[in-house]
């Protein structure tokens, strides 16, 4: 008898780690995208095996598992059919009425926060380029996916799986709590109790809650210029008066701070985008310039993991003796940044609130990923990636700038102590013309200009990542930048074009 759902809309995808898996969901697909109705055929066990390759018994046990699902339903001589309780059948499709005209004002509803004006935009195709100088994305090949799907199987076994499954509210996992505690802080020279950390989702989420709870129209703000463009765009959101001071080759200078200062927020140990460190004198001077005007500061540490030239600095927060300073780490620059793990450092009436905050916005980051990520920490997995990533990067760091003391390119900034990224400076041209430019050579660069609350023109500085292109491709990718650049620098100044070497 012929069946009723083709065999050609049945194929099988990579996307489960087994035949019978990938079959399964084969078959599930091919009965919801073509809407099939309950008592429409499959082809017969034998027509799929032959047509796809597969064992009949792979076949047979597929089709007996989603009988058992409420997928399918034996027929007496007849084979198998969709079944009536097909999960998708369950939920109500009658069609919306034809469209009308939108009659809700949605201009009179919405806030009027204006949209984000200085937003890092990383194209979604990235890996399609071959020379992708990309800041903050993770290369697959240093990871090690064996041990991360042995911790994700440890934390969705039996043991782990009522403590995870229970509402605990606001709570966050009690082992990535304590490795946080007793490991990552005081590698970053300072001490904290489990009421002192907030697990938030990302850097980004710690940075919101902070501004949300201390950000007010009527006490000021103080941020890097150039800087991280969140820092701009969460006080802009909070409709917090800011004010943009320039760095230096050590960073923000606080004898440079108005009097009237009552926020700060800095990224001291590796400044963005130009990797400069805050030395020590500087610090104990921002803490002390603080403690005058009863400020208070938050610190970005997002990169401390990727010192591999010298030891990394001391945190600003390890030298806080007034409990002045919030300070924001993540997980996710030094794993992968799909991750979203991050937290929170501060006095525990603070973290309290944030805390309180955070339960009625997301109640807490998702359990399980708090539970493998603290397993891959405690379990050594961790600390074992950072070394292959340490003595990746050194090496790519060596070559990139080898390359670039062959061309006109110039290093603006680089942290002293490693870091993933450097800050170029290519004279004469604009650096969103050249990263729009240098895209029809299969290469990405990061233009300059989101980095500055007020852009000069031409920007001719953009950021190069280095930590998602591979050694042996840099010297090429640096060579087609370094081209790129002159012919854009001749066409602005056709003399100066003509002089480079």
């Amino acid at each position: 008898m012929p069946s009723d759902i083709p065999l050609d809309a049945i194929f099988l995808r990579e996307d489960a780690p087994t035949l019978q898996g990938r079959l399964a969901a084969a078959i599930i697909r091919a009965i919801l995208e073509t809407r099939a109705h309950p008592g429409a055929r499959l082809p017969s066990s034998r027509q799929l095996a032959q047509g796809l390759g597969l064992s009949r018994m792979t076949v047979t046990l597929v089709f007996q598992d989603l009988v058992s699902q409420g997928y399918l339903e034996a027929l007496p001589r007849s084979g198998t059919a969709v079944a009536a309780t097909v999960p998708h059948r369950r939920v109500d499709v009658t069609p919306l009425p034809a469209a009308r005209s939108q009659t809700v004002k949605w201009s009179r509803w919405l806030s009027d926060h204006d949209l984000p004006k200085r937003v890092i935009r990383k194209p979604g195709n990235w890996r399609d380029f071959r020379y992708p100088f990309i800041f903050g994305q993770a290369d697959p090949t240093l990871f090690d996916h064996n041990a991360w799907r042995d911790c994700a199987r440890r934390a969705l076994g039996t043991r782990d799986f009522s403590e995870l499954a229970a509402d605990r509210y606001g709570a966050d996992d009690p082992l990535l709590l304590d490795y946080i505690c007793s490991n990552t802080l005081p590698r970053r020279g300072f001490n904290a109790r489990p009421d002192e950390v907030l697990v938030t989702l990302g850097a980004q989420n710690a940075l919101f809650l902070a501004i949300e709870l201390l950000a007010r129209v009527d006490r000021l703000a103080v941020t890097e210029e150039p800087g991280y463009p969140d820092f701009a765009e969460t006080l802009r959101r909070a409709r917090s008066p800011t004010t943009f001071l320039p760095v230096d080759s050590m960073g923000l200078d606080p004898a440079m701070l108005p009097a009237n200062t009552r926020l700060i927020l800095i990224t001291p140990s590796h400044h963005i985008p130009t990797g400069a460190t805050m030395p020590l004198s500087r610090r104990r001077e921002l803490l002390h310039r603080a403690d005058q005007m009863d400020a208070l500061i938050i610190e970005d540490d997002y990169d401390f993991e990727m010192s591999y030239l010298a030891p990394p600095a001391p945190a600003l927060k390890s030298l806080d003796a007034s409990g002045r300073v919030i300070y924001i780490g993540s997980f996710s620059k030094s794993l992968f940044p799909g991750l979203r793990i991050g937290y929170m450092v501060a006095p525990a009436p603070f973290i309290a609130r944030a805390r309180a905050l955070r339960a009625i916005m997301l109640r807490h980051p998702p359990g399980h990923l708090q539970r493998i990520t603290a397993y891959f920490l405690a379990l050594g997995h961790y600390d074992a990636h950072i070394v292959r990533l340490r003595q990746t990067l050194k090496e790519r760091r060596r070559v990139l700038e080898d390359a670039i003391s062959r061309t006109m390119l110039r290093i603006e900034g680089a942290a002293a102590q490693g870091g993933s990224s450097v800050w170029i400076s290519a004279p004469g041209t604009d650096s969103a013309e050249l990263a729009a430019r240098l895209q029809g050579d299969s290469v990405l660069i990061e233009p300059g200009a989101v980095f500055f609350e007020n852009t000069p023109s031409p920007c001719p500085v953009f950021r190069l990542g280095y930590a998602s292109i591979a050694a042996d491709r840099i010297p090429e990718g640096v060579a087609l930048i370094d081209r790129a650049a002159r012919e854009l620098s001749a066409l602005r100044d056709p003399v100066a074009g003509e002089g480079s070497t």
